[in-house]
């Protein structure tokens, strides 16, 4: 029997072209169909292996998880940037490899991306998503995120809503 160890920990420069496949593969999963083509293709494109790098090496937060040495899902995270919402903390991006999705691995990272911000002093949490995107309502409602507000996000003239989740903890 073999034992695959899970490991959540602060993404590192060498991490780059995993983190772009699973964006990649992320994106094309959750956003086919919602954001039209032209438009999710582009935004994949923009953020390849140079983008994820300079991410890193930046003050960007950026955390992965990782299961028997893959990398399997990201989150980014950092300061909240709705000024009409009090929390402090934001989870601006939280997905994983297709293949990994419904085994508690999103969990994890979303716990441990909750911990970070609470260990750097932001109290409270917000997670934005688009309203179209079932399975991300399903998973942060699951988390014990409260739906408090609506917002708007416009792809080639296509408006798309976007919920704001929140814990206050």
């Amino acid at each position: 029997m073999n034992t695959l160890t899970i490991d959540i920990r602060k993404a590192e420069p060498r991490d780059a072209s995993a983190i772009a496949e699973v964006h990649e593969q992320a994106w094309r999963g959750a956003y086919s169909g919602i954001i039209p083509h032209r438009t999710l293709t582009s935004m994949i494109n923009r953020r390849g292996v140079d983008w994820w790098s300079n991410a890193i090496r930046r003050a960007a937060t950026v955390l992965v998880v990782e299961i028997g040495g893959t990398v399997a899902g990201y989150a980014t995270i950092g300061k909240n940037r709705a000024r009409e919402l009090r929390q402090q903390g934001e989870i601006y991006e939280l997905y994983l490899r297709p293949e990994y999705q419904g085994i508690g691995l999103g969990s994890r990272l979303f716990k441990a991306a909750k911990a970070r911000l609470a260990d750097h002093g932001l109290r409270g949490l917000v997670v934005w998503a688009l309203e179209d995107n079932h399975n991300a309502l399903a998973f942060y409602a699951g988390n014990g995120g409260r739906d408090i507000a609506e917002g708007v996000e416009v792809f080639e003239q296509k408006a798309l809503k976007k919920v704001a989740f929140v814990w206050n903890d």
